[in-house]
């Protein structure tokens, strides 16, 4: 391309040559150049009719103020909205924790009013930069985040003491018959009808006739019937090969399919079978081998350091009683 430059001043013309790319480079140069002029004067007339107050550029500023603010005002309301949300969830996992944390407490025998207890807190005040958005999500995150794994966890230990306090409540500590003593032990002794060397397998309760008989745990009537020895007769199964039985009653409350719960009445003292008077003969048998009753209804008195460990060991105790009665 040719450009003619004249100069009127010298009356003298002047000739350039542009190739396609140096003009197109020109016209990008020049755009470039109206571009900058008219954002530096554009800025310049805003800032000073914002400045000195013109009233078309002040209209234009406000609005643009404005805009600006109500889209900051939906940004901090929209996270208000996410914020309350995850306040109310948290919440409802609060009250579930505190429901569970009640629960699990009353299965392990303490006081739910201990656990609401507000520790005490304290210390120099260090005061740190203040908390931004990003900051005061990730807490909540974290906060929501323990509050999963406590609950999770109580509901774990809820689960495990309920099946504890359920597999106590079918072990016989109750004391079959309550105001009375023991009249004979568990163990060999003088058979008091023969005179001669006699297993004594179960606790013999003096008591009148009539007086309740208790169930020393929770179970299933397995058997009532008489039986020439026994007289009148229960035998109530506890789960896991563990039986109780209840002799010589002068009437029984209670027949074989019923639902045992501890300490509830199932019969009366008497006098029947194979008894010299009226008491009750308490048996406890652990995979049909007898064992001592005494060991379980000890192991319910806390003053007792004896535990219900006799389940596996009873069958090598009696084995070793017969030993000695053979020898005898």
């Amino acid at each position: 391309m040719q450009l003619i430059i004249t100069d009127a001043w010298w009356n003298k013309s002047r000739m350039v040559y542009l190739s396609g790319l140096q003009l197109l480079a020109l016209l990008v140069v020049s755009a470039f150049t109206v571009m900058l002029l008219a954002a530096g004067l554009y800025h310049w007339v805003f800032l000073k009719g914002a400045r000195e107050g013109w009233p078309i550029v002040g209209t234009l500023v406000r609005l643009v103020v404005k805009d600006e603010f109500d889209q900051r005002e939906r940004y901090v309301r929209e996270n208000i909205d996410v914020m309350a949300r995850r306040m109310g969830e948290m919440q409802v996992k609060l009250m579930q924790l505190e429901s569970l944390g009640e629960r699990v407490s009353g299965l392990a025998g303490v006081n739910p009013a201990d656990m609401k207890r507000t520790p005490g807190q304290g210390g120099v005040l260090v005061s740190g930069p203040a908390l931004s958005m990003q900051d005061f999500q990730i807490t909540i995150d974290d906060l929501e985040k323990l509050t999963n794994q406590r609950t999770d966890l109580f509901t774990v230990l809820e689960s495990r003491l309920f099946e504890k306090k359920m597999l106590s409540m079918l072990i016989p500590t109750q004391k079959p018959v309550t105001q009375s003593e023991i009249g004979s032990n568990f163990g060999w002794r003088l058979d008091p009808m023969t005179g001669r060397s006699a297993l004594h397998t179960g606790l013999d309760f003096a008591a009148p006739v009539s007086t309740p008989i208790l169930a020393a745990a929770g179970g299933v009537v397995v058997a009532q019937e008489f039986h020439p020895e026994y007289g009148n007769m229960i035998e109530i199964d506890h789960g896991n090969n563990l039986i109780t039985r209840y002799a010589h009653a002068s009437r029984t409350l209670v027949k074989k399919g019923d639902l045992i719960k501890r300490g509830q009445k199932i019969a009366e003292v008497g006098n029947s079978g194979r008894s010299t008077g009226s008491h009750l003969h308490f048996e406890v048998l652990v995979q049909g081998v007898f064992q001592d009753p005494q060991k379980f209804l000890q192991a319910a008195q806390p003053s007792k350091s004896v535990k219900v460990a006799a389940l596996g060991s009873g069958r090598s105790a009696v084995a070793a009683q017969r030993g000695q009665a053979a020898k005898r």
